[in-house]
């Protein structure tokens, strides 16, 4: 049997950090509730704006959002419009003083979220499954992946009993530590059904943060 294991909780404190940076004793349910419903709420107010990821910070009394996202302009707004009401949104929830920052994602194609949103966009529109996922790959591998997979289930095509496709291009190196592996899974509504899409994109490997040293060095030591 195959034990799954998330591509990002396997790599936390290794070459990933957490998407909520904070510790709390006494008041972490109701800060954790408040994480929660300020994802919410962004999530609905930027769904439009390709937002990826979120992640919040807590530190002496102040909240800091980090919102990522492929197309900044529509999150910032004319004259940082959207940005303000946002941030006033985000106010009313916690007590705390909000800082909110905008990261501009720069290929959306290496993003697997970004891609898997794309395909469920196209199932929506009743685009062919076979068809999207091929050229999510396409595209993904023009932009530099090395590695690219896809998989979606449900009732594929409104047939009557639900099944599992998949297709892959290059290698996904889910048990090294080091490969750098952007993960994105989503469910969509559709007519027929819920279809689940997920993506997996293996963008090369971390660089070793210690620097090695060269082997005429080592040698030298024991001289």
């Amino acid at each position: 049997m195959g034990h799954k294991v998330h591509p990002y909780g396997f790599r936390l404190g290794v070459t990933r950090t957490w998407t909520a940076k904070w510790y709390q004793d006494k008041e972490y349910t109701s800060l954790l509730k408040e994480d929660i419903t300020i994802r919410e709420l962004v999530g609905k107010r930027l769904a439009n704006a390709s937002v990826s990821g979120l992640e919040v910070e807590r530190n002496f009394g102040q909240v800091t959002v980090t919102v990522h996202t492929a197309k900044p302009g529509i999150v910032i707004g004319k004259g940082g419009q959207n940005v303000e009401i946002l941030r006033q949104q985000i106010g009313a929830l916690t007590k705390r003083k909000v800082k909110l920052e905008i990261k501009e994602i720069r290929q959306p194609e290496l993003d697997a979220y970004l891609v898997a949103v794309n395909i469920s966009q196209q199932l929506t529109r009743r685009i062919a499954f076979k068809k999207a996922m091929k050229q999510a790959i396409q595209r993904s591998m023009k932009a530099g992946a090395k590695g690219v997979k896809i998989m979606v289930a449900g009732r594929l095509g409104g047939a009557e009993m639900g099944r599992r496709e998949w297709d892959k291009e290059g290698r996904i190196p889910l048990g090294t530590l080091r490969a750098d592996i952007s993960y994105g899974q989503i469910h969509t509504p559709t007519t027929y059904g819920r279809i689940g899409v997920k993506v997996w994109i293996y963008r090369g490997d971390f660089a070793p943060e210690r620097p090695v040293a060269p082997p005429s060095a080592v040698l030298g030591q024991g001289v």
